[in-house]
């Protein structure tokens, strides 16, 4: 059987282009005791796929060139040759970009497709879900009455992090970079507030009128000047969730902002960065809680589903201009 993967053809220096990634065909080996036979269906695409890409020392290994890119995806088993798992069986994994693969059973996770759209264990079910909880609710801890504002709040980890701000009795500012995204966080994922970064003249004092007493959490998703812009409005023992930073991701050189440590240091301000795997222990807690307020309706949630395993690539490098609203993924089939 010959199957598709799309491998890593280069390193990108700034911003990927399509020129960077590669299109393949290979024959499909036979499957061995304990591994499964996997069809792609949803592939999800996530910023931190960017830092992979460079031959650089971090929290996740570098993809290497010539071999496929790989993330979270939803698959159906084909063939089984695990007791674990039968034919017909829908299954979450960190999977090659490839139209089929072989995995073995023990990293496969056995999902629920009836209840939930399958698509939702890659964003509110999935890493995306899992970090928005565990950064509010571990991190920014935000209680009845304070100010919460959340960067990149119209994505995938930004959608959950504000309304999980809202269970908890906060006031949440959502900032975003279109009048319409600004549009769904207010009427349709219950912000009080929304920021369109991309007409606003002066980001500092537009936070300071949306948020007159100050902010007590920011959720941090963007970093760069939105961020300069929200630290000058943080209170007294604010607290700031640093969770990405993608308007740096494609700097060929680091950026010179203002000089944030006096504000922290003079106003007792914490900073704390994470990835959600820091959670692994506690992943099922947040499962848990996620699962159940989806199927309460407490927390609400929105996908981007590009149809066609050739669109990847360019699915990918949509994400770095703002094209999703909420989760982004490919669905293969």
């Amino acid at each position: 059987m010959k199957i598709k993967q799309i491998v890593l053809a280069s390193r990108p220096h700034g911003l990927p282009t399509s020129q960077n990634f590669r299109f393949e065909e290979k024959e499909q080996k036979k499957i061995g005791e304990g591994e499964v036979l996997l069809k792609s269906w949803f592939i999800s695409v996530d910023p931190y796929m960017r830092g992979r890409m460079n031959d650089v020392k971090s929290y996740a290994a570098s993809f290497k060139v010539d071999e496929p890119i790989a993330g979270g995806v939803v698959a159906k088993v084909i063939e089984s040759g695990s007791k674990s798992f039968n034919e017909g069986d829908t299954v979450f994994g960190m999977l090659p970009w490839a139209t089929y693969c072989i995995e073995k059973a023990e990293n496969l996770r056995k999902i629920d497709t009836k209840s939930v759209p399958p698509g939702y264990y890659l964003g509110i079910l999935g890493m995306p879900g899992l970090t928005g909880y565990f950064g509010m609710m571990d991190i920014g801890k935000p209680k009845t009455g304070e100010s919460v504002v959340v960067s990149g709040a119209a994505g995938a980890v930004g959608i959950v992090a504000g309304q999980i701000a809202k269970i908890q009795g906060a006031y949440v500012v959502g900032i975003a970079g279109s009048d319409d995204k600004c549009k769904l966080l207010k009427e349709q994922f219950g912000f009080d507030e929304a920021v369109n970064y991309k007409t606003s003249k002066t980001m500092k004092q537009e936070i300071a009128s949306v948020c007159p007493k100050g902010v007590d959490v920011y959720y941090d998703n963007v970093g760069g000047e939105i961020s300069d812009a929200v630290i000058s409005n943080l209170n007294f023992h604010a607290r700031v969730v640093l969770c990405g930073q993608i308007s740096q991701y494609n700097n060929t050189e680091v950026q010179m902002g203002p000089r944030i440590l006096p504000r922290l240091l003079t106003r007792s301000i914490m900073v704390k960065g994470f990835i959600v795997r820091d959670y692994s222990e506690r992943f099922e807690e947040g499962f848990a809680h996620l699962t159940g307020w989806v199927k309460e309706g407490t927390i609400k949630y929105t996908q981007t589903i590009i149809h066609g395993f050739d669109k990847l690539p360019g699915t990918f490098l949509g994400l770095f201009s703002g094209k999703n609203h909420g989760k982004m993924m490919v669905e293969a089939e």
